[in-house]
């Protein structure tokens, strides 16, 4: 038995989940959020608690069973704490600007670039620490969302110009020294 899929998930105040087969909707006070599973995963709710069966002991259902628990979880969790990923924009002159549901980022190159947020994402920005935050209900999207920025202008690792996650560490490398 999965160690990770037999564990129960307590369904707070305020979360309303819905199941049907191969599918799993969940609504709450951050959002809403539906995951399609597999359709072998049997996922049943009793005494306000979700749990995650299997059909057999094969190898497929055994590997589907604590990744379908952990993508329940995930979405309980994110409709009632919520997720958010932090970007430290590094470099001379590099900023972000909020608009709406755009964010405007001045990266370095002759224009402006522009990243329009998707439904259910919506950002926060520090000024004194160039310090950009992501946030949503859906832990996927989020990550998605804040790899997408950082591709915009990924950190060299020379000048640690750039974009950046904020956790990350950015290996810097030795330039070029003088031939005397």
């Amino acid at each position: 038995m999965s160690r990770i899929g037999k564990l129960t998930i307590k369904i707070p105040d305020k979360v309303k989940v819905t199941v049907s087969p191969g599918l799993v909707n969940v609504e709450g006070p951050k959002g809403k959020v539906a995951q399609k599973l597999d359709r072998d995963i049997k996922v049943t709710i009793e005494k306000g608690e979700i749990h995650v069966d299997r059909p057999d002991d094969s190898r497929r259902a055994r590997q589907l069973h604590g990744l379908s628990r952990t993508l329940v979880a995930n979405m309980v969790q994110g409709v009632t704490i919520g997720f958010s990923r932090s970007l430290d924009i590094t470099g001379v002159g590099y900023k972000a600007e909020l608009k709406g549901k755009e964010v405007h980022l001045a990266l370095g190159f002759s224009h402006p670039v522009v990243y329009p947020l998707p439904d259910g994402v919506t950002a926060d920005y520090d000024a004194k620490a160039n310090r950009l935050t992501v946030k949503g209900a859906d832990k996927h999207q989020i990550g998605l969302v804040a790899a997408e920025i950082r591709k915009l202008r990924p950190p060299e690792p020379y000048k640690g110009k750039g974009v950046k996650y904020a956790e990350e560490t950015i290996r810097r490398k030795q330039g070029k020294t003088g031939a005397t």
